[in-house]
């Protein structure tokens, strides 16, 4: 029997699964295209994760939704942990970009709708 998830808990789970999305990308990186077990390890694990939440947040919210607000999280935060860890560009325009997902994730949650498509 299927568990039926509150919105919120839907929306919990999607932003713990935008957070893994971060975690596998910048792994990824780290893994130097998968010749460091480590990385690539993490890599493995934090991407199944993020899938099977966003899987489970999908029961609750509408696919739309739900996937750019995925992506955005992990856009959003690739995009600064490049600039922190790997010393990625980090221009006005860049900025600015990063700065219009946040705005569209932020959008979604509160225009998007919650109940399930």
């Amino acid at each position: 029997m299927p568990i039926t998830l509150s919105p919120n808990l839907a929306w919990v789970l999607l932003l713990v699964a935008g957070l893994l999305e971060i975690v596998w990308a910048v792994s990824m990186k780290a893994s130097q295209g998968f010749t460091r077990n480590g990385f690539t390890a993490i890599t493995l694990i934090a991407a199944g994760l993020s899938f099977w939440l966003l899987g489970l947040a999908l029961r609750q919210l509408p696919v739309g939704t739900a996937y750019a607000v995925w992506t955005g999280v992990g856009a959003v935060g690739a995009a600064v942990l490049g600039i922190v860890l790997f010393g990625e560009s980090l221009t006005v325009a860049r900025i600015g970009c990063i700065a219009l997902i946040v705005c569209g994730i932020v959008g979604l949650k509160l225009l998007g709708g919650e109940n399930a498509a």
